[in-house]
C-alpha cells in the first residue's frame, strides 16, 4: 500500500482555512506575479542536462541542517501483582532533524512547518560545520512552510526562481540532509506539476494549499525543507514529501513550488502571518464524463459547484455551473493549479478570471477578500 510521507525525522504535518467560510473548493492567495505559457519561455541553463557540478557548487552552501528539541508528556504505568497502576506522566525529550534553505544573507531560512513544529529549541548547522542557535519567525501550516532566523550576515543564499516556468522533463537537483548525512545532492527530472496529495492535514487547519512539483530526485527522511534547484542554480521548490510503502524513497518525491514559498516567506517576515485572499468558490474537477455533459471536446477547466455568498466570485457575478478556465491568465485545469495561482495574491488584489457560461467566454476582474470577508491586511 502506498503511503505519502513527510520526510523529516519525527515529521508532522499542517494545513489552513479558507475565506468567507468556503470549504473544499476554496482557494488561497497572494502577490507573486506570473507570466503566461511556460512552454513558450526559453530556459537557458547554466549547464547541460548531465553536468550539475556548477549548480551544486553555487547552491550547496545555502542548504543547512536543522536540529530541533521538544518535550513530550507520556503516560507512566507500573504493573504490581497483576494490577496496572497509573503513575502519572513522564517528560521525555526528543530530537528531530530536517533541512532548510538560506534565502537572505542576514540569516532568514525557509523550511517545512513539520520540521520545526512544536520545537522548543532549534540549532542550524551550516555547510562549513558551524552550529548556531535559531528562532522561529513564523509558520504556515496551510502550506507546510516555516521561516526561521539565525544571527549574523554574509551567508550564502539561493535566489528564488519562477516555479511557473518549470517544465516537465527539466533536470533538477535535490539538496538536503537525509539520515543526517549533511550536504547531500541527488539529481532527477520534474515528472509532474500541480500534484494534489491530500497530505497536509493538521488539526484546526481547514483549507490547505497543495500543488506539488513531483520529481524523481531521491529524497529521504531528513530532506524535508531542503532545496529543489534548476539548471540556473535557482530555488524552484522546497522538498517536502515522498510516496512510499516502506518509509524510504521508492521513486517519487514532492516539493512545494517556489512561487508559493516566496509569497509565504515574504508575508511571514513582514506581517508574522500569511495574507490570503479567496475566490469564494467550491469546485469539482472536470472528468471525461463531466466534459461530455458540458459539451466540451475534451476535459478542461474546473467546474464551479458553489459560489459562497458575499465573497469575491459572488460579487463579480460568477454562478454555479460556470467553467473556470484561467486565473491571472494562467490555465487552471485542476483544483491544485487553481489553489496555486490564487495563493500568490493578497486580500485586496484584483485578479482576472476567465470562465465559460452557456458556451460563451466571460472575463471578470474580481477583488480577493480575506477569511473575514474584507480586504484588510491581517497582522499577527
Amino acid at each position: 500500500m502506498r503511503k505519502i510521507i513527510l520526510f523529516a525525522a519525527l515529521a508532522t504535518f499542517a494545513m489552513l482555512p479558507c475565506a468567507c467560510s468556503a470549504q473544499n473548493g476554496e482557494e488561497t492567495p497572494q502577490s507573486v506575479q506570473t507570466t503566461s505559457s511556460p512552454s513558450q519561455q526559453p530556459l537557458p541553463g547554466l549547464l547541460t542536462q548531465t553536468d550539475f557540478t556548477e549548480v551544486a557548487a553555487r547552491t550547496i552552501d545555502a542548504v543547512v541542517h536543522i536540529k530541533t528539541e521538544m518535550t513530550k508528556l507520556t503516560p507512566l504505568y507500573q504493573s504490581f501483582f497483576g494490577m496496572i497502576i497509573d503513575r502519572g506522566v513522564q517528560r521525555q525529550t526528543y530530537n528531530a532533524y530536517g533541512s532548510g534553505v538560506i534565502i537572505s544573507d542576514d540569516g532568514y531560512i525557509v523550511t517545512n512547518n513539520h520540521v520545526v513544529q512544536d520545537a522548543e529549541q532549534l540549532w542550524v548547522t551550516l555547510n562549513d560545520k558551524r552550529e548556531v542557535p535559531a528562532r522561529i519567525v513564523g509558520t504556515d501550516p496551510a502550506t507546510d512552510l516555516a521561516v526561521i532566523k539565525i544571527e549574523g550576515s554574509g551567508y550564502h543564499t539561493i535566489p528564488f526562481g519562477n516555479s511557473d516556468l518549470a517544465r516537465i522533463g527539466e533536470p533538477v537537483l535535490a539538496i538536503g540532509n537525509p539520515f543526517n548525512l549533511t550536504s547531500t545532492v541527488t539529481a532527477g527530472i520534474i515528472s509532474a506539476k500541480a500534484r494534489y496529495m491530500d497530505i497536509i492535514n493538521n488539526p484546526g487547519v481547514e483549507s490547505t494549499i497543495e500543488s506539488f512539483i513531483q520529481t524523481d530526485a531521491a529524497v529521504n527522511s531528513g530532506n524535508s525543507g531542503g532545496a529543489l534547484v534548476n539548471g540556473r542554480a535557482e530555488l524552484i521548490g522546497i522538498n517536502t514529501a515522498i510516496a512510499s510503502g516502506n518509509g524510504y524513497y521508492t521513486g517519487y518525491s514532492f516539493a512545494i513550488p517556489s512561487n508559493i514559498a516566496k509569497k509565504v516567506t515574504g508575508d511571514l517576515r513582514r506581517y508574522g502571518t500569511v495574507q490570503r485572499g479567496y475566490l469564494g468558490v467550491n469546485v469539482v474537477e472536470v472528468t471525461a464524463e463531466v466534459a461530455k455533459r458540458l459539451g466540451l471536446d475534451q476535459p478542461r477547466g474546473i467546474l464551479v459547484a458553489r459560489v459562497i455568498p458575499n465573497c469575491a466570485a459572488d460579487k463579480a457575478g460568477m454562478r454555479e455551473g460556470d467553467l473556470l478556465l484561467k486565473v491571472n491568465n494562467m490555465d487552471v485545469n485542476s483544483y491544485s493549479s487553481m489553489m496555486e495561482e490564487v495563493a500568490l495574491f493578497n486580500p485586496g488584489d484584483k485578479v482576472d478570471v476567465l470562465f465559460l457560461r452557456d458556451g460563451k467566454q466571460h472575463t471578470v476582474s474580481l477583488t480577493l477578500l480575506n477569511s473575514k470577508g474584507n480586504t484588510e491586511i491581517i497582522r499577527k
